[in-house]
């Protein structure tokens, strides 16, 4: 038996959103489309989240913020994948970003930077100055999953959306099978 999910307009509902993600959806022509849901900051987790309320892989998108470095440089970017692929940050999303080495963002730095809970952490609200690579799969997806900027609770929206945030690029081939 899957955990209830009680659906709300993410705009009647700043509480399950961080700061930045409020900020951002208010000024989003879109943004009645986005729906949120409280959840057990406990289970935010894609694999938990998706086992406790019922939700598949397949809709469950995962922000994954990577620093590209070149130089003394480093440019933040979120890459946007499927929950069932991993995001190819080491190839593609590195050499679209003209970087010599791209890793995952350190923790501390990101979640201070977005202002976002880690486990959380989400492309709409982010930084301006950073990149949202979008994985041409995620924008086919009728109806995605991603976090709220907290652990407390999930967005969801239609998958094209995500290519028409403002600092967005599909990039078809950057989430890759995992394994």
């Amino acid at each position: 038996m899957s955990l209830p999910l009680t659906f709300h307009p993410a705009l009647s509902r700043p509480d399950l959103l961080a700061p930045p993600v409020t900020e951002t959806l208010q000024v989003l022509p879109w943004a009645d489309q986005v729906r949120v849901a409280a959840i057990d900051p406990a289970l935010a987790d894609t694999a938990q989240f998706c086992a406790a309320y019922g939700s598949t892989l397949e809709e469950s998108v995962n922000c994954v913020v990577i620093a590209a470095k070149r130089g003394g440089d480093v440019t933040y970017a979120a890459c946007m994948v499927a929950a069932t692929t991993r995001a190819n940050v080491n190839g593609l999303a590195r050499q679209h970003l003209g970087a010599r080495k791209a890793s995952f963002g350190q923790v501390d730095v990101v979640t201070s930077l977005t202002g976002m809970e880690y486990g959380g952490i989400t492309p709409i609200g982010l930084p301006a100055s950073w990149a949202v690579l979008v994985d041409d799969l995620v924008a086919k997806i009728p109806s995605v999953v991603i976090g709220s900027g907290i652990r407390g609770s999930k967005l969801w929206l239609p998958g094209s959306l995500l290519a028409e945030l403002p600092s967005a690029e599909i990039l078809p081939g950057l989430g890759v099978e995992a394994g």
